[in-house]
């Protein structure tokens, strides 16, 4: 009896003086940008693709390759937008435990950041997660979303867990740009701080208090340059400065990134699941303090066939339940709607997203942009799904107030980016080029074509042979009316844009930032679902129903041959 209390007495002192003599190996697991993408099949289809269902495969092969023990798994954020399982346990059932915890829980997650586009979702929905995720022992990490009542973080900044016989501290951030995408109201109560140098702050703070082994900081924010322009992409730039940490784990970009430094590595998986992170620390202990690391990573590959089929069969009724959801019927397409078909001038997709935009509120100029790069919606019957090729975000429709000239001026900031400089041996702003993204060279746009916008219930032109600053004429309202530069206008468009997000109305149109809430005259619902109530009021969607010339107006690049030969060469490139 004595022998077993002085051995659990000894068992004690050796813990508490710091981990045991020898190597341990730290196994680092890591996700990001899954945007929903949680299911091995799709609603419609059945096909196989990526999901986290797969990456499940690969997490258990680790833990029972390592040692659960040894292994240590993380998400860095943007999980609750993207797909249809998302949105529906996001608004449509909104009372059993969210997925999306479930999952977590289900996975073994340790921790999970909050991106921006959790914070999108609004508070009853991230506020929702937060509290069921803590409740199954998971942090949701957000240490710069700082509370405005009392300056102390609004979601968990850390936690410490002991893994591979280890102390390791975990750290978490949101992106620090976050209300240049969103409305106030969506991150209420809060404000969100710069990266740097708040995570070296932390980092020296935590370390002292809580003595950690090992050191992560993931954040919500993009790999970036590495030299402090990007307040949204702050990943290189703390990779390159934090003292003290052994792994940052990044993400937001959607551009898997491996990168090892002297004694620290970088991780970002891309996105929708097609990676799985891995690092190594390897920490070797004299003495009972650490004598040296080695550390290492890189990105497994995940085959979208390897799911692992008890979970699968765990979370069938929930699919089941989406994909009945996604299958719904609402109406019928006279017409195929293909985004592609926006790079050129008019379209029937983008007069849509217009129409809807108008007729569901008090604008008498809309703003839109195709949202999704290459989608297409076949004529004949609408189903649910398809809302989500249309208009793939969860953007509120919102009016502002706008000055006839501050107008045009958005609109030659968009073509900016649209159209390449004149005398370039394109019309259309692309290039040929390797796409980190899913690492395939060809030809793709410079810009992102989601910050494409055309305008609707005006009538202009626009020259691609002038240059920046002077290819918008706006002959006149869609009425015919006069359009004059010094009148007010209200002007429908995106939250997100309303925001700032594309610098349209802020570099473009010349309007301050802390102006724009001040301009802000109306916010309606999401987008999608005024979409959703148009094509259940019309029933059959033909060109009648998506384009009125005295409502609309028109739009067309000049001079209309020369363009329509060259854009046309260059989107034969693209597509």
């Amino acid at each position: 009896m004595k022998r077993l209390i002085y051995s659990a007495a000894l068992l004690l002192l050796v813990a508490c003086g710091g981990p045991a003599d020898g190597i341990h190996t730290l196994h680092l697991l890591t996700t990001n940008d899954v945007h929903g993408r949680w299911f091995d099949t799709d609603y419609i289809t059945n096909a196989k693709r990526e999901s986290l269902m797969a990456v499940n495969w690969y997490v258990d092969s680790v833990r029972n390759a390592a040692g659960a023990g040894n292994v240590l798994l993380i998400d860095a954020g943007d999980c609750l937008q993207g797909d249809n399982a998302s949105y529906y346990y996001n608004f449509v059932d909104t009372k059993s435990e969210h997925l999306f915890s479930r999952l977590m829980a289900y996975m073994k997650y340790d921790a999970v950041t909050v991106g921006n586009h959790d914070i999108e979702t609004g508070h009853p929905v991230y506020d929702r997660v937060r509290g069921e995720l803590k409740r199954h022992g998971i942090p949701f990490l957000a240490g710069n979303a700082i509370r405005n009542d009392n300056g102390k973080p609004y979601f968990q900044l850390y936690k410490v867990f002991k893994r591979a016989g280890l102390k390791v501290l975990v750290l978490g951030y949101t992106n620090a740009n976050n209300p240049a995408w969103m409305d106030e109201s969506l991150w209420s109560g809060m404000h969100f701080e710069s990266l740097v140098p708040l995570v070296q702050k932390d980092v020296d703070r935590l370390v002292k208090k809580t003595k950690p082994q090992v050191v992560i900081v993931s954040v919500h924010s993009a790999t970036g340059l590495g030299d402090g322009s990007s307040l949204g992409a702050q990943g290189l730039d703390l990779f390159n400065s934090l003292e003290g940490v052994d792994f940052v784990v990044c993400s937001h970009d959607h551009r898997q990134t491996i990168l090892k430094g002297v004694s620290s590595a970088l991780i970002n998986t891309g996105n929708r699941a097609k990676f799985l992170g891995h690092g190594e620390l390897a920490v070797t202990v004299k003495n009972g303090k650490v004598a040296g690391k080695a550390v290492s990573a890189g990105l497994i590959t995940v085959d979208k066939n390897k799911t692992d089929q008890e979970m699968k069969k765990t979370f069938r009724e929930d699919f089941e339940a989406v994909k009945a959801f996604s299958s719904k019927e609402i109406g019928a397409l006279a017409m195929d709607l293909k985004t592609r078909d926006a790079y050129s001038g008019m379209c029937d997709y983008v007069n849509l997203i217009h129409t809807v935009s108008l007729n569901g509120s008090d604008a008498q100029i809309s703003f839109a942009a195709p949202l999704t790069y290459n989608g297409k919606v076949r004529a004949g019957i609408i189903i649910y799904n398809d809302l989500f090729t249309i208009y793939p975000f969860e953007n509120q429709l919102y009016t502002l107030r706008m000055k006839g000239d501050e107008i045009r001026k958005y609109l030659e900031y968009s073509y900016r980016s649209w159209l390449a400089p004149v005398g370039s041996e394109h019309i259309l702003n692309i290039v040929h080029q390797n796409d980190p993204r899913n690492n395939q060279t060809g030809w793709s746009f410079v810009n992102r074509t989601y910050n494409f916008d055309s305008a609707a219930g005006i009538n202009y032109t626009v020259d691609i042979t002038k240059p920046f600053g002077q290819r918008i004429d706006i002959e006149s309202m869609a009425d015919g009316s006069a359009f004059d530069p010094n009148a007010d206008y209200i002007v429908a468009m995106t939250s997100y844009r309303a925001a700032g997000a594309g610098g349209m109305l802020t570099r473009g149109a010349g309007i301050p930032d802390a102006e724009l809430e001040k301009r802000i005259i109306h916010r309606y619902p999401e987008i999608r679902q005024l979409l959703y109530e148009f094509i259940m009021e019309y029933g059959l969607i033909d060109e009648t129903a998506t384009y009125d010339a005295k409502r609309n107006g028109s739009w067309k690049f000049i001079p209309e041959e020369m363009a329509e030969k060259r854009i046309g060469e260059d989107l034969s490139l693209l597509f």
